[in-house]
């Protein structure tokens, strides 16, 4: 990875951190991110989080390599373990499942009481990332999706909830994105095009299957429905 420029995906995520931000990076992957970032804005200050020694070691030893340890920190440990008592401002998880980063947040949920912004990737079953925000008083103020290297990426950012922002979403919101169903770029498109296949086959497998779970076909059959009608007007 060239060590001035972020991929697509990263810089799309470093985009909504503000100038002077204090971030945590969780499972930071050699900390490019902070690094980066706090290249570019000598008012930012970071944290990348590790779990694992090898990981830890790498982006360590890229830190040290740009003379940066002045603003970043790193730090081997589990989730948000690693913020200990500080005053971060904004998380970023991504890279990782949906389930993974849901789990993140619930084991470390009592962390987030002076989180101003999330920033979270999830790599697949984002839904699942945007109902834990929901039931946990976080509200989505933007997303994001984009195609890069051949694969589809969601960004997720939200705030903590404040009164005038109370909001719930439907099972298609939490779904398809309450932001990105209204905008629907081509790499929307091209992701609930894979999903309907995806979907498509699965069903087509079920029938065969010794036990038909008709719970499961149903739920894939109303999804199916859906992902048919938000692809209807492309």
């Amino acid at each position: 990875m060239n060590e001035n420029v972020l991929s697509s995906r990263l810089q799309a995520i470093a985009s909504y951190l503000p100038k002077g931000a204090y971030f945590a990076d969780i499972g930071s992957d050699h900390a490019y991110l902070p690094v980066v970032v706090c290249r570019l804005d000598p008012s930012a200050r970071a944290i990348a989080g590790e779990l694992n020694d090898g990981p830890y070691q790498s982006a360590l030893a890229h830190v040290r390599a740009f003379n940066l340890s002045d603003q970043i920190e790193v730090i081997k440990g589990d989730g948000l373990t690693v913020l200990g008592d500080r005053s971060i401002k904004q998380i970023v998880i991504a890279g990782m499942g949906g389930g993974l980063i849901r789990t993140i947040l619930d084991q470390g949920k009592e962390k987030l009481a002076g989180i101003k912004r999330l920033i979270l990737q999830p790599n697949v079953e984002a839904r699942l990332v945007r109902d834990w925000l929901v039931k946990h008083n976080f509200c989505l103020i933007d997303e994001t999706i984009l195609k890069e290297d051949g694969h589809i990426y969601e960004i997720l950012v939200a705030e903590p909830k404040t009164a005038n922002k109370q909001v719930e979403y439907t099972e298609q919101e939490l779904l398809f994105g309450p932001i990105l169903s209204k905008q629907k770029n081509t790499a929307f498109y091209h992701k609930w095009k894979s999903e309907q296949k995806k979907r498509l086959r699965i069903l087509a497998e079920m029938q065969y299957a010794k036990q038909i779970d008709r719970e499961k076909i149903n739920q894939f059959e109303k999804e199916l429905a859906w992902i048919n009608e938000v692809l209807k007007d492309e």
